[in-house]
């Protein structure tokens, strides 16, 4: 009965740790949730900087989403395929280095993620846009990589 006891005894803070822990991050979850969905009124740079970054992941989605269907239609066409790979490369490339470049300013402020994360989120729509006019190419156009659907 003793051992059952000191078992119990041992278990006992390890449970209320655990319940502990649970309750203290649930009591966070709405808070990220209400900072989340009030980017239009962000009062403070840490909300700023984290509504800027899923900025920037809803259009880097948005281009991955493009990017898929364009290798779709060159799978009959593996040398037109890799070079987009090459090209795509390349733009990732020229978008970190061109917004770490146009945000070099504020490298060391609190402002840096979101200036970085607007930098890329702009470039990425704009190769977004680029990506899209190829899906958009007409039957026999010679100037275009991709075929028409």
């Amino acid at each position: 009965m003793r051992m059952i006891a000191v078992m119990l005894g041992s278990l006992i803070p390890a449970f209320l740790s655990l319940a502990f822990l649970t309750l203290a991050l649930l009591s966070l979850a709405p808070l990220s949730a209400a900072q989340a969905e009030d980017c239009s009124n962000a009062a403070t740079q840490t909300t700023m900087n984290s509504c800027a970054d899923e900025a920037y992941k809803k259009a880097d989605a948005e281009l991955n989403a493009v990017y898929k269907q364009i290798t779709d239609r060159l799978k009959s066409d593996q040398p037109a395929a890799k070079l987009l790979v090459t090209a795509q490369k390349a733009w990732l490339n020229f978008r970190d280095s061109e917004c770490t470049f146009a945000t070099a300013a504020a490298a060391r402020g609190s402002m840096y993620p979101m200036l970085l994360a607007q930098c890329r989120e702009g470039l990425t729509g704009k190769r977004t846009d680029e990506l899209k006019a190829y899906l958009q190419c007409a039957e026999g156009d010679m100037a275009c990589p991709v075929p028409p659907k």
